[in-house]
């Protein structure tokens, strides 16, 4: 299964790259995840929508050509980064390349709360008609305190937040494949 996962901070060390990262890696033999770069997206402007820089072309048709797409958001003021959202506004214009595409949201950050805040505002905008994302429900994933949970070299060593992890894994695969052969019928 191709997943993008698009990473909702453009900072160097940033824990929620770190965690997109950490899932490249730790379920590489399931799933083939690509962590795209939002750093170089122009902020979305309605005069060059028809026809966008290469930057936003290339984002778009990666996003087009896998399979799911995997939010993994900061909490900026209560929300998500305004970065995020600029990604989310080229992918909703156009060829809107997120319609009918599954998605699943995990956040990280210092705080107790873990992005619960920025990822609800992000479930509302994927539902919005240029997106409308069907999104798995049920498995929210929000890791607080993640800078003592997370080593130097990017890895998880809390162990409950990575069973957490192993078992939203599953039911994302097992919800995805029910979707697909929704479709089918």
């Amino acid at each position: 299964m191709k997943i993008v996962a698009i990473v909702g901070s453009i900072r160097k060390e940033s824990y929620n790259k770190k965690l997109a990262e950490y899932m490249q890696k730790k379920y590489q033999s399931r799933l083939d995840i690509e962590v795209l770069s939002i750093k170089e997206l122009p902020m979305y402007n309605e005069d060059i929508e028809n026809n966008p820089p290469s930057e936003v072309v290339q984002f778009r048709s990666k996003v087009a050509a896998a399979d799911a797409v995997l939010w993994v958001t900061p909490e900026y003021n209560y929300s998500i980064s305004g970065v995020l959202k600029n990604a989310i506004d080229w992918l909703s214009r156009g060829d809107k390349v997120l319609v009918g595409k599954p998605s699943w949201i995990m956040g990280a950050s210092m705080g107790a709360l873990g992005t619960a805040r920025a990822q609800g505002h992000l479930r509302d905008i994927l539902f919005s008609p240029g997106v409308s994302s069907p999104l798995l429900p049920g498995n929210e994933v929000y890791v607080g305190v993640v800078h003592e949970k997370i080593d130097a070299a990017g890895n998880l060593i809390h162990e409950p937040t990575v069973k957490f992890l192993d078992m939203v894994v599953d039911n994302f695969m097992n919800w995805f494949n029910r979707q697909a052969q929704l479709l089918e019928q």
